[in-house]
């Protein structure tokens, strides 16, 4: 990857992680149709990270979309609603992406187990799948969680999407990273 690239995706990832950070700050000095602005060519950024670097799109096809709408109702409307639906668009993306899998295998959990290890050992694709319902779960109730703060105060929204969203991603990759230790070992 070309170091231009490479910076480029850099700078957007880092975008989409501070994303609630952004909007919280970004709502209170700039305004929510400014910001839909940055945030809309944040994504466009990110399309031509990926024709630079000549990676695909691919499932974040569907991410930019989300972000697309997201900004799109908050430049049409003034209301900061539709960036504060971001993150409940993201968790309804992946929810599809990660179920479709499971009715079109590989899985998602079985297609990241294979970039670390292309030759996964058949008796790991039913855990793969254990895993991809999990995560269904998890997107779910994400979700759910994330609607309710949309409706909440910017405080909440940003500690729930901008904090505590990760500290459960983190705990549910931790947890899962120690369990499938144990199943190896079985």
């Amino acid at each position: 990857m070309k170091p231009a690239g490479r910076l480029l995706t850099v700078a957007v990832t880092a975008l989409l992680v501070l994303y609630p950070l952004l909007v919280y700050v970004g709502i209170q000095q700039l305004g929510p149709r400014i910001l839909a602005a940055i945030l809309l060519a944040a994504a466009l950024l990110r399309i031509v990270a990926a024709k630079v670097t000549g990676q695909a799109l691919g499932n974040s096809s569907w991410l930019l979309l989300a972000a697309a709408a997201a900004t799109g109702l908050t430049l049409a409307t003034g209301s900061v609603i539709g960036l504060k639906f971001y993150p409940v668009l993201v968790s309804a993306v992946l929810l599809v992406v990660f179920g479709y899998s499971l009715w079109r295998p590989p899985t998602m959990i079985e297609r990241f187990a294979r970039l670390q290890d292309p030759d996964l050992p058949e008796r790991a694709i039913p855990y793969t799948r254990k895993v991809t319902w999990v995560w269904c779960g998890f997107f779910s109730i994400n979700g759910a969680i994330a609607t309710a703060t949309v409706f909440a105060s910017d405080q909440i929204w940003a500690l729930y999407n901008g904090l505590l969203s990760y500290v459960l991603i983190g705990l549910l990759v931790g947890g899962e990273y120690l369990v499938r230790l144990r199943v190896q070992k079985a």
